[in-house]
């Protein structure tokens, strides 16, 4: 893998392979990156805590599943990395 370099004062452009380590630590942080944004996408695509009740509310009454057919659609869209 290569890394690029721009100098902004020449506008010179430098590329570098990566060692292995470097590789490493990049696949490394970029795996971490991947976790944070996969919790926070999930995140907001939940219904918000009061939708959620209303929704458990009305399922426990009319004996649907409009809650967990949500919640399921939410982790099936933004499955864990």
């Amino acid at each position: 893998m290569k890394r690029t370099e721009y100098n902004v004062t020449t506008g010179q452009r430098t590329e570098h392979t990566l060692s292995s380590s470097e590789e490493t630590a990049r696949n490394a942080e970029k795996a971490e990156n991947d976790k944070v944004a996969y919790k926070e996408k999930r995140a907001f695509a939940f219904p918000s805590l009061a939708e959620q009740l209303d929704m458990q509310y009305w399922d426990k009454k009319n004996g649907t599943t409009t809650w967990v057919d949500a919640i399921a659609k939410v982790k099936s869209d933004n499955p864990k990395p």
